[in-house]
């Protein structure tokens, strides 16, 4: 009775290993374990030949840069990219690019260090050539924000252009200012990046994705 019981236990076992091996290989031999939806990467960031500064995204947290043609991103003048690297270090925009032609709504994405937020939100402004507000909101974190590490954030702004048929090539420009929020309100405290760009002329629309 023992010796059968033995012959099945070793069947099964045997059968089980089969078909763990026939998966297999049926994978061409693939054991690598799928990496589960939601898992986050790591906060490091790159900056593309273009001069954007892209995170890790995707299921393989790749950096993926821009995928417009590089003739159609301008190029990034000395000063402003020396503003922006001297703000590397807290704060990085992947979204707009620097000088892009922006539209409504204007889709906002990047990375900044924990302590840039309070309560996982900084405040996001849009303002024209003379410095009126044309927009404004928040950006809130895409992760835990209490961290020294970079965090994820996006945000999105609703806003009429305020470049005309008939407007000068002065006043399309405009800048899109990222402020670190300052709960205390000390001078001391306060820190942006402020990022120029330009308007596309009043009913401009967003083309769609993947056209």
């Amino acid at each position: 009775m023992k010796i059968i019981i033995l012959t099945i236990v070793v069947v099964l076992v045997g059968g089980i290993i089969g078909i763990v091996a026939g998966a297999v290989y049926y994978r061409g031999g693939d054991t690598t374990v799928q990496v589960p939806e939601g898992t986050m990467c790591t906060m490091d960031a790159m900056e593309c030949p273009n001069g954007a500064v892209v995170g890790r995204s995707g299921p393989n947290c790749e950096f993926v840069c821009p995928t417009g043609e590089m003739s159609e991103l301008p190029e990034v003048p000395a000063d402003v990219k020396a503003q922006i690297d001297a703000k590397g270090d807290l704060i990085t925009l992947t979204e707009p690019h620097p000088l892009e032609v922006v539209v409504n709504p204007l889709e906002i994405r990047g990375l900044a260090r924990g302590n840039w937020y309070f309560e996982g939100s900084f405040p996001v402004i849009l303002v024209n050539w003379d410095g009126l507000i044309i927009a404004e909101g928040v950006a809130k974190a895409d992760g835990e924000w209490m961290t020294t590490d970079f965090v994820p954030y996006k945000a999105k702004l609703d806003f009429v252009s305020p470049v005309k048929a008939d407007t000068p090539d002065f006043m399309v420009n405009g800048t899109l200012i990222l402020k670190k929020d300052n709960p205390s309100g000390l001078p001391e405290n306060d820190d942006t990046l402020e990022i120029p760009i330009r308007f596309a002329p009043e009913g401009t629309v967003r083309e769609p994705q993947g056209v």
